[in-house]
């Protein structure tokens, strides 16, 4: 199993004008207690250039992936630009944006993840 290219794959279906946290990201990829691994993944160049980044945001909706990007604004204005609203304090509200997966789209990544053998 290769963590980070399940994580490409995940990170790619997070829907537009949505945010999901790193946590969401670490569970759909089969390893929920490595939430930090994918902000690893994002930060030290693990996974591809083209993912959507500006769309994960840590637990409490806070813009996290600053080091991901060539300047810290960047994330509020992409997502700003998905009809995402980013409060003054960075934040986004996860009730209203985060993206909703349900135990049926998890359980059809895993079937998949392992269709394709990572």
């Amino acid at each position: 199993m290769d963590f980070y290219k399940r994580m490409e794959k995940v990170c790619h279906i997070i829907p537009y004008g949505k945010v999901a946290t790193y946590g969401q990201i670490a569970m759909l990829c089969g390893k929920p207690r490595n939430a930090r691994q994918v902000g690893y993944a994002l930060s030290h160049g693990r996974v591809e250039s083209g993912i959507p980044a500006w769309r994960l945001v840590n637990s409490s909706g806070f813009l996290s992936g600053a080091a991901y990007f060539e300047y810290p604004e960047m994330q509020r204005l992409l997502l700003t630009e998905e009809g995402v609203a980013v409060s003054a304090e960075n934040r986004v509200d996860l009730k209203k944006y985060g993206w909703k997966n349900s135990l049926a789209e998890a359980l059809e990544m895993r079937k998949k993840f392992e269709r394709e053998g990572i």
